[in-house]
């Protein structure tokens, strides 16, 4: 489904909005808005997907 360009510009506003209620609920306090973010993560009990931790690359010294 392709949207039209005024249909993209009212999901950003509607984004853009959410993102200003939410500032103004926590006063733009970004600790209280993640603790609530992940409060309600928790309680809703659904599954949360990780990505796989990515093995760590072993780093060559130059040689002298």
């Amino acid at each position: 489904m392709t949207q039209t360009p005024s249909e993209r510009d009212t999901t950003i506003e509607d984004i853009h909005r959410t993102r200003r209620r939410i500032a103004e609920k926590f006063g733009g306090d970004l600790k209280a808005i993640l603790e609530d973010a992940q409060k309600r993560q928790a309680a809703s009990g659904r599954e949360i997907w990780r990505p796989k931790a990515k093995p760590h690359s072993t780093s060559v010294s130059p040689k002298s």
